[in-house]
């Protein structure tokens, strides 16, 4: 979870954030002159953020059909006992997949989405014979392919 933040986010740290968040590789220069502060200045704005937990990280995203993950499928996972030590093991069991790009433990019907990028359906298959059908604790899971990606992101809403 989240922990408070040490110093209000103020709007100039939402706008280079939004900034930050349509590409990340954008000179501090520019960000400073976009925003009406020095480079040095957005320099330790863009440091203190990260060192808060503002900014989880800097990566680069990726087109999983370049690499042959060609098949982007959403899981929901029903478990049958939701005691405490279950539900840690299961989000190990799917933080530690790297076929799973985003789980989420949810309230509703289903106790946990996965979204799953594969090469084939075999591979999909095989997934869930590791996944779920090798998990005492499953009750049952339901698959939705993708047909298309329409929009894919992480960006929040920044801009007041």
């Amino acid at each position: 979870m989240s922990q408070p933040l040490k110093s209000p986010l103020d709007a100039f740290d939402h706008k280079i954030l939004a900034m930050l968040q349509r590409d990340n590789m954008t000179p501090q220069r520019t960000i400073g002159e976009a925003v009406g502060l020095s480079a040095p200045a957005v320099q330790r704005r863009i440091k203190r953020m990260t060192e808060d937990g503002v900014i989880r990280a800097n990566v680069a995203v990726l087109d999983p059909a370049a690499l042959g993950q060609s098949i982007t499928i959403f899981v929901e996972v029903e478990v049958i006992s939701e005691t405490a030590k279950q539900i840690e093991q299961a989000k190990s069991q799917f933080a530690a997949a790297p076929e799973i790009q985003q789980c989420y433990y949810v309230t509703g019907e289903a106790d946990f989405i996965l979204v799953i990028v594969v090469p084939s359906m075999a591979d999909y298959e095989a997934l869930t014979r590791r996944l779920f059908f090798g998990n005492n604790n499953v009750k049952r899971f339901r698959t939705f392919v993708a047909m298309d990606r329409v929009k894919v992101g992480l960006s929040v809403p920044v801009e007041r």
